[in-house]
């Protein structure tokens, strides 16, 4: 429930949901480059770990389709357009699994999409982990209070490390060595430390 204040992932009931992360933003988003290949290495370890893992696009005619190098295709990740900030749209609430416990989020932008989306998902009991180096905005002060904020809601603020670590739970896991493979080299600087 969201109303916990200590949660764990597991593999078994999260769900990673990528947020709008598009083409027509690439010029717009600090650290965009780095929000990207962050993602990728979720998105490659959710595959490995067998995580369900779903994407959004807002308004894709305008803005946009997923940026190549995420690969949603070769992994088979459903893409939901949408045109609400929330990604709670009953197209990506039903492609989620009725016992998931845990909502892993990561995209663009903090104050608006995936803010509204860890609101809206938080008001249905689910935990919400927040991607804090999967995620950004235009401007490091948006990026700085929406994570304030998302923090007093009751979202958990993780990193995409600590996230693939904790699905696996040790070293005993039989996708361990896979996984450890992705996290040898450190994720890229996205600017967390000047926040």
């Amino acid at each position: 429930m969201a109303s916990k204040i200590f949660s764990r992932l597991n593999t078994k009931n999260s769900a990673l949901l990528i947020c709008d992360l598009q083409e027509k933003f690439r010029n717009n988003i600090q650290y965009f480059p780095e929000i990207v290949s962050v993602t990728k290495r979720l998105i490659t370890g959710a595959n490995i770990l067998n995580v369900k893992t779903l994407a959004t696009e807002q308004y894709p005619k305008g803005l946009g389709h997923s940026v190549e190098e995420l690969e949603l295709k070769k992994f088979d990740i459903n893409v939901i357009e949408k045109q609400k900030f929330s990604m709670c749209v009953s197209e990506l609430i039903k492609e989620i699994p009725k016992d998931n416990e845990s909502i892993i989020l990561c995209g663009i932008e903090a104050h608006v999409c995936v803010l509204q989306t860890t609101l809206d998902f938080l008001e249905q009991g689910k935990d919400v982990h927040i991607v804090v180096d999967g995620v950004s905005s235009r401007t490091m002060f948006d990026r700085k209070y929406a994570f304030e904020r998302l923090k007093a809601a009751g979202a958990k603020l993780r990193t995409s490390e600590s996230v693939l670590f904790e699905l696996m739970k040790g070293s005993d896991h039989p996708k361990f060595r896979e996984v450890q493979k992705l996290v040898l080299t450190p994720a890229p600087d996205s600017g967390l430390l000047n926040l």
